[in-house]
């Protein structure tokens, strides 16, 4: 049980922190790039367990409770940065000057934004990386399993077939065929499979009829999962350009699933939380370093894309109420402030919270507590 927990644990902290610090890093080179004196670089958040003071006077710590971390600049009243403490008053003009809430609304943004393009960048960096020397994976449309009870099984559709054409478009890759399906859900479609020599028609229907009122239920998947990629290895230019294009996509797809959830066109069950990311990370270590290094692309994709929701708290709420102040010419009032960040911490911790209590029904925590007891 202890080595089983441990095994998670481990990679779950390496890779977090190394994310985390590139986050933060991100926020301190931009702060102390404008001129903001960077108080403390915390990764993890309490009780300090060892950290060093350099000259700058930036206290370098890390913290018992490794989920996170941050950047505090000197005057902030809290870690989110979000209003200046009111010890400001007593500090000297110069001090007040080397402080974020001195600084212009567009230096504040920069500050904020910088934190999720550090992300960005690392992210394109990995990728290049993984893309030069593994190679840019490709999935065949080729079935690795068809699950029991889904349409394609039910359709006679079995691992090894090749989906060639849907209503006589070309299948080319599974990327191609998961866009084709979504373009026809609710509908009847026409597959060609090739298998071995052999090619066969299917007619399938995205949809689940009810017998008894003839209503359709729009169903969104075949119920097939790819086999193993392929690899076509890049030269260094064409590298970057698809690690662009690979981050793009998967910001603009990630974006879609959140507006599904919050829509409640998909189930809420599909949130993942600290537990979810730690197995992740330990599955990702027992596939190679490769396969660890594009787990932590993706996921620094993730925690940069989710800072920029214009949430109060996360970077993008300090983007929203810096961009607001710079056109209305005047700082949103203290107490509103107060209020909009209350109702930020309260979005965010709600999240997470169900987040978690997802994980700990998927994983049978509380089935496992009892046993071990």
């Amino acid at each position: 049980m202890i080595a089983s927990i441990i095994g998670y644990l481990i990679p779950f902290i390496v890779i977090l922190t190394i994310l985390v610090f590139v986050h933060e890093m991100g926020h301190f080179l931009v702060a102390r790039r404008n001129g903001v004196k960077v108080a403390v670089f915390s990764i993890g958040f309490g009780p300090e367990i060892f950290g060093w003071t350099d000259k700058h006077e930036t206290r370098w710590r890390f913290s018992l409770i490794p989920l996170g971390g941050y950047v505090k600049m000197l005057g902030d009243a809290d870690v989110s940065s979000g209003r200046a403490d009111a010890s400001v008053d007593t500090l000297s003009e110069k001090e007040k000057q080397q402080t974020l809430h001195s600084k212009t609304p567009w230096q504040r943004v920069a500050v904020a934004v910088a934190g999720p393009a550090a992300n960005y960048v690392f992210a394109i960096i990995v990728f290049s990386f993984l893309f030069i020397f593994k190679g840019v994976p490709t999935l065949p449309a080729t079935v690795g399993k068809a699950e029991p009870g889904m349409i394609a099984c039910e359709a006679g559709i079995l691992a090894g077939d090749k989906i060639a054409k849907i209503n006589g478009a070309d299948v080319k890759d599974f990327d191609q065929l998961r866009h084709l399906i979504r373009e026809n859900v609710g509908k009847d479609i026409t597959v060609i499979i090739n298998r071995q020599d052999e090619a066969l028609t299917k007619n399938l229907s995205l949809y689940q009829l009810d017998p008894a009122t003839g209503e359709k239920t729009p169903v969104a998947k075949l119920g097939i999962a790819p086999g193993e990629p392929s690899y076509e290895p890049q030269n260094p230019l064409s590298a970057v350009i698809h690690a662009f294009s690979f981050t793009w996509n998967l910001s603009v797809d990630t974006l879609k699933a959140l507006g599904s959830l919050v829509m409640g066109q998909k189930g809420s069950g599909e949130l993942g939380g600290i537990l979810s990311i730690g197995d992740m990370a330990a599955q990702s270590t027992k596939s190679g370093m490769a396969t660890v290094l594009w787990f932590m692309a993706i996921l620094s994709i993730n925690l940069g894309l989710i800072n920029l929701l214009p949430i109060p708290v996360l970077d993008g709420g300090h983007i929203v109420l810096c961009t607001i102040e710079g056109i209305r010419g005047k700082a949103i009032g203290q107490k509103m402030q107060e209020y909009i960040f209350l109702a930020g911490f309260i979005v965010v911790g709600g999240t997470m919270v169900f987040a978690t209590w997802n994980d700990l029904m998927r994983y049978k925590v509380f089935q496992v507590i009892i046993n071990w007891f």
